[in-house]
């Protein structure tokens, strides 16, 4: 029979207002079939997987996760996790919070569909969260300082794996890399009031020739894939968060008006927002398939 354990520690430093601030970090032996969840976070939290199997369920998808396995919280997201029934898993974790945390997961790779990543039996992980659990233990006034250069290195690791996890195949033109720079650019800021003028510029080309070479990779001009995405993205919102309203979810995928939409949402799928709720509330919810552009 495996024994529970439990240990954590608080930054003996208290956090007010903070760029980026490192709450606290632990580690635990679970049970079998503990669950924790569904719940909602308000900072986030990263875990490693030391020893032993669960699954980590998210508002998008549905993850078994095993030995050496990171899985990343993030805040507002309704998440649930559990330890297998057989063999319960052992995990260090480090939990964090500020203005700039969400630039710091989004530069190692993290997105809301991608939490999930492992980083091989080299990674400096496991010890860095070690490090961080015994330098809060201590007390010491220096151990908020040092947090932050752990939880930097941390993310550089998570980086390393994300970045080369998601290389581009050797064969790969030029123009496809910047194709999938301009997707992938889309894809992350879609909620934003992102113009297409904005993303030409950060790319750095001129927008007819970007306009010319996506409608050649995909069929679609860069505005009309921009617009579909973000209506992609509500219909997942429409189905699976009733308590938001029309007005709530148009602004959620990046579209103010709500009027507007509407007409979009009508264009692409014939029907209302509304009537799509509706009718989609009376059909098996798709909660654990991501949405693909």
């Amino acid at each position: 029979m495996i024994h529970e354990t439990y240990s954590a520690a608080a930054n003996p430093e208290i956090n007010e207002v903070s760029d980026l601030h490192v709450l606290f970090a632990g580690e635990s032996q679970t049970q079998a079939d503990h669950r924790l969840g569904p719940k909602v976070y308000d900072y986030f939290l990263l875990h490693f997987v030391e020893e032993g199997k669960g699954s980590f369920q998210t508002e998008f998808a549905h993850y078994d996760l095993s030995e050496g396995d990171c899985f990343l919280i993030q805040p507002d997201q309704l998440v649930s996790y559990a330890s297998d029934t057989v063999a319960p898993w052992r995990y260090r974790w480090i939990a964090f919070n500020g203005d700039k945390a969400h630039q710091l997961i989004s530069r190692a790779g993290f997105t809301p569909h991608l939490p999930v990543f492992q980083p091989g039996p080299d990674s400096r992980i496991p010890g860095l969260l070690e490090t961080v659990l015994q330098a809060f233990r201590s007390k010491k006034p220096s151990s908020h300082l040092a947090s932050l250069g752990y939880l930097h290195l941390i993310m550089a690791d998570a980086e390393e794996t994300l970045v080369r996890e998601s290389a581009l195949p050797a064969g790969e033109t030029g123009v496809q890399r910047i194709v999938k720079q301009m997707i992938h650019y889309m894809s992350s800021q879609y909620a934003h009031p992102l113009s297409i003028e904005q993303m030409c510029s950060s790319l750095g080309y001129n927008r007819a020739y970007l306009s010319r070479i996506f409608k050649k990779e995909t069929g679609l001009t860069p505005v009309t894939y921009l617009l579909k995405l973000r209506i992609d993205k509500s219909r997942q919102l429409l189905r699976e968060r009733p308590e938001l309203s029309i007005e709530q979810i148009a602004a959620s995928v990046g579209l103010a008006d709500a009027l507007y939409f509407s007409r979009q949402f009508r264009r692409f799928h014939g029907e209302s927002p509304s009537a799509y709720r509706k009718n989609a509330s009376g059909q098996p919810h798709l909660k654990n398939t991501p949405i693909h552009p």
